[in-house]
């Protein structure tokens, strides 16, 4: 799928979500694995008009704007969701639909933010025990198993994908990992998706947390795991500043083990594991395919190892 907005749609959508008179409608700005952003601008004021890759339903969508509304209310730094008259978060605009938010200017991902804020951000959102929507699901809990990468790695290097001998020189790390997999202890709703893509400075110095589509029932202390790999950015003491300013905040997860690293091992699995699906499924000169080449090379580019997560433990031992 392409992105299908433009100008002409400008003013329906500011009508429909009663943003004031349309001005201009420019991008995509930006894309994520989910949807495009578009920037409209009005009389009112300047808007994110996210236009997906695959539809869903208002329910989806009502749940995603419901918890976000309730990460804003708990003080939480997220852009405000906007609602059509009839109180709908989505609005159909023929061959596709939209999903308006404030627009916050922030800055381009930065794995290596302030480390005390970010402990602080996580604290906050798991100290505020946004409401349970959505169950577990097996994207953060599950191993993608030798078995797959050993397909994938075969697949790839057949059709001759510029990563396929990086991702077979991974390949026994990934199933060495697997090993470490363990349930969750304590279930509540986080974001899940706390990768530096969503969590972006600002303009104004602070931060902002993007993109909670992917919301639902997981372990704070699994999710910490996965920001302590993130914004620890490999520096020892980044990852126990973050840690440590996360305790002192009153934040509930605790990284004790290795098994609490499970939903950071099985995430970033899965996200290597579509990407290179959609590398296979894409036309060959398509921009499908090139978006998934990079996405498979983010991740092999700072791959989880069984000696991170060691080094992870030891700078966050107390």
């Amino acid at each position: 799928m392409t992105p299908t907005l433009d100008q002409r749609l400008a003013a329906p959508i500011a009508e429909r979500f009663a943003l004031g008179d349309a001005e201009a409608l420019v991008g995509p700005v930006a894309r994520g694995e989910l949807g495009w952003v578009w920037r409209l601008t009005t009389s009112e004021g300047i808007w994110a008009v996210k236009e997906p890759i695959r539809p869903k339903s208002e329910e989806e969508a009502r749940e995603e704007a419901d918890v976000q509304d309730a990460a804003r209310a708990a003080g939480i730094p997220v852009p405000e969701v906007m609602r059509t008259g009839g109180g709908d978060v989505l609005a159909d605009l023929g061959a596709t639909q939209v999903r308006v938010a404030s627009w916050v200017e922030v800055l381009e991902r930065d794995p290596l933010l302030d480390p005390a804020d970010v402990g602080n951000l996580i604290t906050s959102i798991h100290g505020a025990r946004l409401p349970d929507l959505r169950p577990e699901h097996p994207w953060y809990r599950d191993a993608v198993g030798a078995e797959r990468w050993d397909e994938l790695v075969h697949a790839l290097r057949a059709a001759e994908a510029p990563f396929a001998d990086g991702l077979g020189a991974y390949r026994d790390e990934l199933v060495a990992l697997q090993e470490l997999l363990e349930p969750p202890t304590a279930l509540q709703t986080c974001h899940r998706d706390l990768w530096a893509d969503n969590v972006r400075g600002t303009a104004e110095g602070a931060l902002c947390v993007l993109d909670w589509e992917d919301f639902g029932l997981a372990d704070p202390s699994q999710e910490l795991c996965l920001v302590l790999f993130e914004f620890g950015a490999e520096v020892p003491d980044r990852a126990r500043t973050i840690y440590r300013a996360y305790m002192d905040a009153g934040g509930p997860g605790r990284v004790r083990r290795r098994g609490a690293f499970s939903m950071l091992i099985a995430q970033l699995s899965h996200i290597g594991e579509a990407g290179c699906a959609q590398w296979l499924a894409a036309d060959a000169s398509s921009a499908e395919r090139e978006h998934a080449a990079s996405w498979v090379g983010e991740f092999l580019s700072q791959p989880l190892t069984w000696d991170a997560i060691e080094r992870l433990l030891d700078a966050v031992a107390v």
